[in-house]
Formats: structure tokens, C-alpha cells, sequence
């Protein structure tokens, strides 16, 4: 009995556990969502490179003759001044050869005085030869005879004066080689390099060996950093930048950006420009050949609202609103349907006859038109009439965006549908972004379908761009480069333009999307440009469902954020 009343037991507490785990694995666990506040302070927007630290000038001094070292009067980290004797070479052999010339151009002075000399005896024998011809007292062979005399005399002479300016000419030349042992310091500075020792041979056939390498005044320096390509349009002269080197780890360094070159270094398929930075050294802590890591400050804004970009890379999914118990938006909810041109249609947005229907259309890209309708007439489409099915109350002002549930007269007579106020801002946004050649294109496309942008507040060129409150980066300038000197003076400062961002907040146990005007940032924090969000409030960074993340559907990176260049996390 107690067997069996024992084994009930056990059957009973078994069948508790079997229960027990059942309903704890069944059970869903709460979402865990992680959240950053917003808050206030200062925001660098930086571009990191690697250089090396040299001297503003350095001079390699040479010797213009072949010899011996005799003498170095300069070692390394000598400070010497312009004119000082710093090397001499020994003047044995040169001295010789001045000897050698001094004698070529006395022998050559004699054979002057010579043929001066012949030439007088020929000159008074071709005279008495001219009173004789003119008596007819020798025959004229005899005159000529005498005056080709005169004239080869005459010729040797010039020759042997030729030959003395020669001569005077190689002794010339070899008293500069004998001045040329003296070596000289070009420049006042310090000696960086000695490349030869006492008693070494040095043979200046070709080039001229180096002996020395001076530094003009290493309180005042130069890092030489090479910024990659995708990061050197955002270089300016005058910009700031910040370095340390592995001397002095605790030590930062300031310096200015003075030249941006424009000669590209290749290396291993990576293509790097050099930017020249300016850099005080007072106290000689630096030196030439220095590593330093440079950080170049592209913009600054102190005290302003900031967000973290975890925030702003944060993309809620499908599962995510199933754990919350939430619906998915409707911006969340893809869009199926025939692709149109730089867009997507949503179902039912076409008939079988090709009539479109009121807002089918939403804009992908800068090719797109967001809730606009086609002319009547090309795609047999009637004008559409406002929300309720009634013409709309009231004309739109030109270049004012439409009111919701309003049409202009304009838009009536084309057959252009009125955009509601979301779409409209989004498509507002998404111009901003885009560049000069992408806005012509955009509107292009609304005059071919009888469309005017003004209507939405989109103008074209630079008004259009002022009008919609973009702000583009500098480029060339065109006027005044006659008078540039060089190419870094045709770049005014950098502007940075603005972007459109979105994060999320947990209210009430929802999610719920807040769009964004997004400035600079420095890769952790990112700039608010609008009062959107306040200082506390809090934003999404993560949501922890506790179950395994789907793959990426789209196979890109999911470390690479989606959507048009320039933006923060895709379109908006």
C-alpha cells in the first residue's frame, strides 16, 4: 500500500513539473526597450587622418666637387647661420689644376705677342710688294702671295686671342671649384642629417652628394596628413585641427590647415590627398619625422539639443509591434504594386482602362511626384475633386503648398489631386536632400504632367533652393577667379546642409514616430536643428523581444544604414 501510495506521488509531482514547464515556456516575456534621453551639449564634427611632422623648410646641402672630406666643422643638431663654414673639401687636386691653367694661359698670351708680330712683318712686306706691282717691278702672283700672307697672320691671331680667352675661362672655373671646397650653410637653421664622415670620399659626376640636411627654424612645423577622398571635399584652409603623437600621448597639439594639394597618392588601390597643417612648436617638443594622429574639426555647435544615433539607426519591425501588441503604422506597412519611375504604386492604384486613381502615387526617389495626378488627357484620367468629392472652397496662392482637402485652380484644371500635409512635408524633405541636377530633374517631370512646383513651395536654381531653406555646400566660386592665386581660394567656407531623420518613443505603451531636422554630427550625437524633442524626453535606441533577430531581407549590411546618401537611416 505504501508502494503504490509512494508511486502515486511521484506520478503526481511529475506531472506538476511536465505542467509547470509547459505553461512557463508558453509564457511570452515581456519586451525589454531601451532608451537614450535627449539632451544638451556640444557637438565636433571631425575628419581623423594619419601624418607625418616635417619642417616648413628643410635645404640638402651639397658639394659641387669631387674630393676628400677634410674637414666638418657641423655635426647633428648643430645650429648654424647663413654663410657659416660648416664642411671643406680638400682643395689638393683643384689647386693643381689652377697651376696647369695659369700656365695655358701664359703659353697662349706669348703665342698672342708672336703672331702679332708675324702679322706686322707680313703687313710691311705686303706694302713694299704694292709700290713694286705698281711700278711694274714684280709680277702680280707676288702682290698676291703677300696679301694672303697678311691674312692668314691675321686669322692666326684671332685664334690664339681665342685661345687666351679659353684659358682664361677653365682658370676662372677651376678658382670657383677651389671656392666650392668651402661649404657654406645656405640658410640659418639647424642640422637634421650628416650624410659622410671626416676623410670620405665624395664624387660629384652627376648629382651633387649630400653632405647636409638643415631645417630652417623647427618652431615652426608642418603635418603632412593624408585624408582619404571621400572625406577631402570637406577640407577648408583655416580649419582646426588636433593631433597627438606617441612621444607625447598625453599631449594635444593644435595646428591650422593651410593647403589642401591637389596631387592624389595612390596606395594599395586607396587614394589619399595631402592637407597640409601648420603647427607652432615653442618649446621643440616636436620633431621631424614624427607620426601624428590628426583629427580635423570640420564644423562645431556648442550647447544644442542632441540626439544619440543609436536612436536614429532604431527601426522598429513587424515582430517588434506584435510583442508590443500594436498595429504597424501605416508609414511602416510596405507598399506592393507595379514600380513606377523612382517609385512604387499601391494596389489598386490603376484600372483596366490605364486611369489612375487619386493618390497612387508615392515618392521613392528624386524622380518620384508624391500625390500627384498625370494631365487629362494623356492617361484619360478625369480631374480629381477634394476629399469630400466637392471642389475645393478656395484658389491656392502661387508658391504657397496647398491647404489639406484644397485645390487650386491649377491643379483642378491638370487633374492634380491636393497632397495631404504629412506627404507634403515629406516631399518638402526629401528635396531639400537633393542635389541641383536631381531638383531640375524633379521638376521637369511636374511641368511635363502640367504641373506647377510652386504650387507645393519647390522653386528652381538657387531661389528654389533658398525658398525650401537648404543650404548647400560651397563650391567654386566663378566670380573673382581671375584674381585667385591658387585653388584653394576659389572655395568659400563649408556649409553643411541639413537632413531629415525620424526616431521612436514609447508612450503609453505604443511606439509612436517622430520626424526630425537633423544637423552635424560626431558619430555618437547628432544635432536637432528643431524643437521637436525636448531635453529629457526619452527615445527608442533597441527593443529586446526576447526572440532570435530575423536576417536583413534585403542582403545589404545591416551595419550600412538604407536609404538615399546623406540621409540618416533611408527616406522619410
Amino acid at each position: 500500500m505504501r508502494k503504490l501510495i509512494t508511486v502515486a506521488i511521484v506520478i503526481l509531482l511529475v506531472a506538476a513539473g511536465a505542467v509547470g514547464a509547459y505553461y512557463y515556456r508558453g509564457r511570452k516575456a515581456d519586451p525589454k526597450i531601451a532608451t537614450a534621453p535627449v539632451t544638451r551639449g556640444d557637438i565636433v564634427q571631425t575628419v581623423g587622418a594619419t601624418g607625418t611632422l616635417e619642417a616648413v623648410q628643410t635645404v640638402q646641402v651639397g658639394s659641387q666637387v669631387s674630393g676628400i672630406v677634410q674637414t666638418l666643422y657641423a655635426d647633428f643638431n648643430s645650429i648654424v647661420k647663413k654663410g657659416q663654414l660648416i664642411a671643406k673639401i680638400d682643395p689638393q687636386l683643384i689647386e693643381t689644376q689652377i697651376e696647369q691653367a695659369q700656365a695655358n694661359l701664359v703659353r697662349s698670351q706669348a703665342d698672342v705677342e708672336r703672331l702679332r708680330v708675324t702679322l706686322a712683318d707680313a703687313q710691311s712686306k705686303l706694302k713694299r710688294a704694292e709700290g713694286l706691282a705698281a711700278k711694274k717691278l714684280i709680277p702680280d702672283s707676288d702682290l698676291e702671295t703677300a696679301q694672303v700672307n697678311v691674312r692668314m697672320a691675321e686669322a692666326q691671331l684671332r685664334s690664339s686671342q681665342a685661345a687666351v680667352t679659353q684659358a682664361q675661362a677653365s682658370l676662372n672655373q677651376n678658382q670657383v671649384n677651389l671656392a666650392n671646397t668651402n661649404i657654406y650653410a645656405p640658410i640659418d637653421g639647424i642640422v637634421i642629417s650628416r650624410s659622410v664622415d671626416q676623410g670620405q670620399t665624395v664624387a660629384a659626376s652627376f648629382n651633387a652628394p649630400v653632405l647636409f640636411i638643415i631645417a630652417a627654424d623647427l618652431t615652426k612645423m608642418q603635418a603632412r596628413a593624408s585624408v582619404d577622398e571621400a572625406d577631402v571635399g570637406l577640407m577648408r584652409p583655416g580649419q582646426t585641427a588636433r593631433f597627438r603623437v606617441d612621444a607625447y600621448p598625453l599631449d594635444e597639439f593644435t595646428g591650422t590647415v593651410s593647403q589642401v594639394r591637389l596631387q592624389a597618392v595612390v596606395s594599395q588601390n586607396v587614394v589619399t590627398y595631402v592637407t597640409v597643417i601648420d603647427v607652432p612648436n615653442p618649446n621643440l617638443k616636436l620633431k621631424p619625422g614624427m607620426t601624428a594622429n590628426v583629427t580635423i574639426e570640420i564644423a562645431r555647435r556648442e550647447n544644442v539639443l542632441r540626439i544619440q544615433n543609436a536612436a536614429l539607426r532604431f527601426r522598429p519591425t513587424t515582430d517588434i509591434f506584435a510583442a508590443l501588441n500594436q498595429p504597424v503604422p501605416p508609414e511602416m506597412q510596405p507598399r506592393t504594386g507595379r514600380a513606377g519611375a523612382g517609385g512604387t504604386r499601391a494596389e489598386g492604384t490603376s484600372s483596366a482602362g490605364g486611369q489612375r486613381q487619386a493618390g497612387s502615387v508615392t515618392a521613392q526617389g528624386p524622380q518620384a511626384v508624391q500625390g500627384t495626378q498625370p494631365v487629362a488627357g494623356r492617361s484619360g484620367a478625369s480631374p480629381q475633386a477634394g476629399p469630400a468629392g466637392r471642389p475645393a472652397a478656395s484658389a491656392q496662392t502661387q508658391g504657397q503648398p496647398a491647404p489639406a482637402g484644397a485645390q487650386s485652380p491649377g491643379a483642378a484644371a491638370s487633374g492634380q489631386r491636393a497632397m495631404d500635409p504629412e506627404r507634403l512635408q515629406r516631399l518638402r524633405e526629401r528635396f531639400q536632400t537633393m542635389t541641383p541636377e536631381e531638383r531640375a530633374q524633379m521638376m521637369q517631370r511636374f511641368r511635363e504632367r502640367g504641373i506647377d512646383p510652386a504650387q507645393f513651395g519647390l522653386g528652381g536654381g538657387p531661389e528654389g533652393a533658398r525658398g525650401t531653406g537648404q543650404r548647400q555646400a560651397a563650391g567654386p566660386a566663378v566670380v573673382g577667379a581671375q584674381q585667385a592665386q591658387t585653388i584653394d581660394q576659389l572655395f568659400g567656407p563649408l556649409q553643411m546642409t541639413q537632413a531629415p531623420g525620424r526616431a521612436w518613443r514609447h508612450i503609453a505603451g505604443e511606439l509612436k514616430m517622430v520626424r526630425l531636422r537633423l544637423g552635424i554630427t560626431d558619430g555618437t550625437y547628432t544635432e536637432l536643428l528643431e524643437d521637436t524633442l525636448k531635453v529629457g524626453d526619452e527615445v527608442v535606441t533597441s527593443v529586446d523581444t526576447g526572440q532570435p533577430v530575423a536576417q536583413t531581407p534585403t542582403g545589404r549590411s545591416p551595419l550600412m544604414p538604407t536609404g538615399r546618401p546623406g540621409g540618416f537611416g533611408g527616406p522619410h
